[in-house]
């Protein structure tokens, strides 16, 4: 008898084990296959509880990505190539997400890549346990001069707590993998950017930034929810000193990145991307580019044939969005 139930027991977690196994499997199978434009495949929530997500956000309610948020998106994926990366829409919503996809070139270009999700984004779930949501729902987002940023910044702030992985921009072109798991972006010397960042899920450092969020908020004041609020809070715990070469700083299991990483082209200096270069830097000690398309109040644009360092870019790392969006769309308006 004995024996016997030794035996039932040994097939009992047998068969445990593979019906395990075997969920696994099938979400293996297609997780890089998904198509965010059905119901049937996984929720946000599945997709970021896997870990080591790249996140872009679209604040605003423009439902086709200009070529830039695709150069970005596609970029990442490429570099990033056995992660998720999940592109955030505000203005999208479940039941439009097909027609979105017959109607806009870049939402079928993305849509069509393996490790890319485009889902909506619902800032009230996101907000769900953080100290954030008591601060949306008292604040009028029609009263707000800088709503689409303030709800940007804090939403970014918001996923990576929740889920951990890397924040990017809409702007920025990824070049070659970021090493580091818990990393600020250095803008310059002893300033912080929020454009990229990185943390494991519930990092305290990120649960602080939210809580001064709240505490210091003043939305007139532009990015002081953003790249202000990363450097005061850093400065809390860390003893910044200037940059000296090409060396990144730590500061309590912290990576401050070098300015050189992201930024070796600094928001001065943003239009020389859109200019023809004698020679092309190599960026050998750069992440990912970000190409300050907040400064672009001039909506330059990468255009076929000009030569400038951003179409050199847009070839180099976003090849299908530099050929649906940038060639064939000039083809179809000469036609």
């Amino acid at each position: 008898k004995s024996r016997m139930l030794k035996k039932i027991q040994i097939c009992l977690c047998f068969f445990f084990l593979s019906g395990i196994l075997y969920e696994i499997s099938l979400l293996s199978s297609f997780f890089f296959s998904y198509m965010p434009m059905s119901q049937q495949f996984l929720t946000p929530e599945q997709i970021l509880n896997l870990g080591k997500s790249i996140i872009f956000l679209e604040t605003t309610e423009r439902l086709e990505p200009p070529p830039l948020v695709s150069c970005s998106v596609e970029s990442a994926a490429r570099i990033y190539q056995d992660r998720p990366i999940i592109l955030f829409m505000k203005g999208l919503t479940n039941d439009t997400a097909f027609d979105l996809n017959s109607r806009y070139a870049a939402f079928s270009l993305l849509s069509s890549m393996k490790n890319v999700f485009i889902f909506p984004l619902q800032m009230e779930t996101v907000f769900q346990e953080t100290p954030l949501l008591q601060w949306y729902n008292q604040v009028v987002p029609e009263q707000e001069k800088n709503w689409v940023h303030v709800s940007s910044d804090a939403s970014r702030l918001a996923l990576i707590w929740k889920y951990g992985g890397i924040y990017m921009d809409t702007d920025v072109i990824s070049i070659r993998p970021i090493p580091e798991e818990s990393f600020l972006a250095a803008q310059k010397s002893r300033f912080s950017s929020n454009g990229i960042f990185g943390f494991p899920a519930r990092h305290k450092f990120i649960w602080d930034c939210m809580e001064n969020f709240v505490l210091k908020y003043n939305g007139n004041i532009w990015g002081n929810q953003g790249p202000f609020l990363m450097t005061r809070m850093l400065k809390t715990i860390c003893n910044l000193t200037d940059f000296k070469g090409t060396e990144d700083h730590s500061c309590q299991n912290i990576s401050f990145l070098n300015p050189q990483r992201f930024y070796p082209i600094p928001y001065p200096a943003w239009g020389r991307y859109y200019t023809v270069w004698d020679k092309s830097p190599n960026f050998n000690h750069s992440y990912a580019l970000h190409l300050w398309n907040f400064m672009n109040h001039n909506r330059k644009v990468v255009v076929a044939g000009s030569n400038t360092l951003a179409e050199k870019l847009y070839k180099a790392y976003c090849p299908t969005t530099y050929k649906d969006l940038i060639q064939n769309a000039e083809l179809r308006d000469f036609t």
